[in-house]
């Protein structure tokens, strides 16, 4: 691991499908993702935006929860990666503020060198696939509600890694 009197500030990326599509997938009502109109035309269905993942397991369920996110003011040091081995976990910003998203690719050791770090606007969110590491929310402005929708599981299940990463030096903003 680097030293901690190292410091490295990471980027902050334009949030695109293109660019997230190694982490998951961005859901977003985009004008070229597949849409259809619905109750009678007074909406429209932007279809199938993400690929939740739940497992076969037993007992492996979809569950729907909101997250209050208290705001970070930037620049913030990390101090924590997650990852969910058995399911994805999307997150949908319930406000019209911007939230950053820092991700890696899923990998049995995570390598600092392969964070990045995504900056969603107003109309955004996330759905990080099954494994792939990421920051806890980092809200930003002010507290802010998130619809997060990822796997339950049967009493006892570990769906959840963490490493501390505080000691690489890394910053957002």
């Amino acid at each position: 691991m680097p030293d901690s009197a190292r410091r490295r500030t990471l980027a902050i990326e334009p949030l695109t499908p293109q660019a997230f599509a190694p982490y998951g997938d961005v859901i977003s009502a985009r004008p070229d993702g597949q849409q259809f109109p619905i109750n009678q035309g007074f909406a429209t269905r932007f279809h199938d935006l993400a690929r939740i993942e739940v497992g076969q397991d037993e007992g492996a369920r979809v569950l729907v929860n909101i997250f209050r996110a208290v705001p970070r003011a930037l620049p913030m040091q990390l101090q924590v990666m997650e990852r969910h081995p058995l399911g994805s976990q999307a997150f949908v910003a319930m406000s019209e503020l911007p939230f950053l998203v820092v991700v890696a690719a899923p990998a049995a050791h995570l390598q600092p060198d392969q964070i990045r770090c995504f900056m969603a606007q107003a109309g955004q969110g996330v759905n990080y696939a099954q494994g792939v590491w990421h920051h806890p929310l980092i809200a930003l402005e002010r507290a802010s509600d998130f619809l997060v929708i990822d796997r339950g599981g049967p009493p006892g299940e570990n769906n959840l890694d963490e490493i501390e990463v505080s000691a690489w030096g890394l910053w957002a903003g």
